[in-house]
């Protein structure tokens, strides 16, 4: 039940990616671009998202135990740190770069074109360094 669960929200997401418009690479960049060909639509998508988030977070958090899982798995860390900081940083260059970001990078990966091979790649690479660094 709970891979069918986690499939379930992986393809509504990746539907609701490819609806939103947040797998456009272009769309993406023209939204971060503000002194230029600015398009402040994703912010529509990014702050229906937190509402539905936030309304949700709140009634999940008044259920004693998840609905498919022992418990709750919250950060306990509310410091912000150097790495923290600097992983912050290093996302948003480069999803400004490429327009793209980890989950719209993966539910592109079925159009299979080159700059996304390479992206999703190149992203994994980076990963695989950072968690052999133990970082």
């Amino acid at each position: 039940m709970k891979n069918l669960s986690a499939l379930i929200c992986g393809v509504l997401f990746s539907v609701g990616l490819g609806v939103s418009g947040m797998m456009n690479p272009h769309k993406v960049k023209n939204f971060l671009d503000i002194t230029g060909n600015f398009d402040p639509s994703l912010a529509f998508v990014m702050g229906g998202a937190l509402l539905v988030s936030a309304l949700i977070f709140r009634i999940t958090l008044k259920m004693e135990k998840p609905l498919l899982a022992e418990s709750f798995a919250l950060p306990d860390c509310k410091q912000i740190t150097g790495k923290l900081v600097l992983g912050s940083a290093l996302f948003g260059i480069g999803w400004a770069i490429a327009g793209i970001c980890p989950g719209p990078a993966y539910a592109n990966a079925g159009v299979w074109t080159p700059s996304i091979i390479y992206f999703i790649v190149s992203m994994n690479f980076g990963m695989g360094i950072i968690k052999l660094a133990k970082l």
